[in-house]
């Protein structure tokens, strides 16, 4: 492995893909090379996000503008729709690149998924199977030896990762789940839009896509397969909350005959013990967005509910990290090589 591998971010004047740049730049193995954001294609970066001032970077470009020959691995944070096109451009004529997609447009592994919950037809069906779904605790050996990583939402990462120990352990029904998911504002992206306006978001908190929203298909896939069942269904209501970064999950659950909350704790445990993201908080210690803001960690415990054979799950993370670009660090990490905790071991921020 060279000690430095120049890559490029798509999209880099979005929220995701500005935390990206802002992780890679103090990441040891990694080089900047290039830079795009059609809209402000010939800015400096520092122009867009003043908290770059105090770095050198390559100026932003076009998306046709830039030479992939210049890079060995590719971060993409477009929108949905625009990745695939570009993804399967980038293979046709540099095969070795690696790409780290942060967007949705290789999550299904179903084509006629993607179709259903998106409104568009695939544009690279015959690379989807090759993408390998970047949920890194739970694929960490697949994303090693792929080319093509979909990282998951920022809202599935957080349910599934508190969540597939017990289904694939046989701990919950996976047919009765309700999820109450809540997040900051910047996951609804920069662009314009009237419901995230200062006015607007602020001082309230608002649902939004109730019974609809895409994450929901990421979330039964991954549960479903977890437990060899097609068609599962969960209800997930999704929130927005007036704060810039953070996200916080509460997942209803029925336990599975002849099991407790306290087994639930415990196969949590037993599963991310090894892993240096995952959290387990103390017993009766509920999480909170405050104890992950800025980080990659994620922080989830079991509570048991007063109706008999339930329990609550509780997860938070960190929206822009590892519910996005710190996960695509820790993917590109594990497909390089390399320590997998580098450059994402900031502690969070507080207050």
């Amino acid at each position: 492995m060279a000690d430095r591998i120049r890559i490029g971010v798509l999209g880099a004047s979005g929220y995701t893909g500005a935390d990206l740049v802002r992780l890679a730049l103090r990441h040891p193995n990694i080089e900047i090379a290039v830079l795009t954001a059609n809209s402000h294609a010939g800015k400096p970066m520092k122009a867009v996000f003043r908290h770059f001032s105090h770095v050198e970077l390559p100026d932003l470009v076009k998306v046709e503008d830039a030479n992939w020959g210049s890079v060995d691995a590719v971060f993409c944070g477009l929108p949905h729709g625009t990745t695939q096109a570009i993804t399967k451009e980038i293979f046709e004529s540099y095969p070795a690149i690696k790409i780290i997609d942060m967007s949705a447009d290789f999550r299904l592994r179903d084509p006629a998924a993607y179709k259903e919950w998106y409104g568009l037809d695939h544009a690279a069906t015959e690379i989807q199977p090759e993408a390998v779904y970047g949920l890194t605790e739970r694929y960490r050996h697949q994303i090693a030896a792929s080319r093509l990583i979909a990282c998951p939402g920022c809202y599935p990462t957080a349910v599934l990762l508190s969540l597939l120990p017990l289904t694939t352990h046989a701990l919950i029904d996976p047919n009765d789940i309700v999820i109450d998911a809540k997040s900051g504002v910047s996951g609804a992206g920069r662009g314009l839009k009237e419901n995230t306006l200062f006015c607007e978001a602020g001082e309230g908190l608002s649902p939004y896509s109730v019974g609809s929203h895409r994450h929901m298909a990421e979330i039964e896939q991954e549960i479903g397969l977890s437990v060899g069942q097609s068609g599962l269904r969960v209800n997930f209501t999704p929130h927005l909350i007036p704060m810039s970064r953070g996200e916080l999950c509460t997942s209803y659950v029925r336990l599975a005959p002849g099991h407790t909350a306290q087994d639930l704790r415990h196969a949590l445990v037993e599963t991310y013990k090894d892993e240096p993201f995952v959290t387990i908080a103390d017993q009766g210690v509920l999480p909170q967005t405050q104890m992950v803001r800025g980080s990659n960690y994620v922080v989830v415990n079991v509570v048991p509910d007063r109706i008999p054979g339930r329990a609550i799950v509780i997860s938070t993370l960190d929206n822009l990290v590892k519910g996005s670009a710190g996960q695509a660090i820790q993917n590109f990490n594990v497909a390089y090589d390399i320590e997998e905790t580098t450059g994402i071991e900031q502690l969070p921020l507080f207050p």
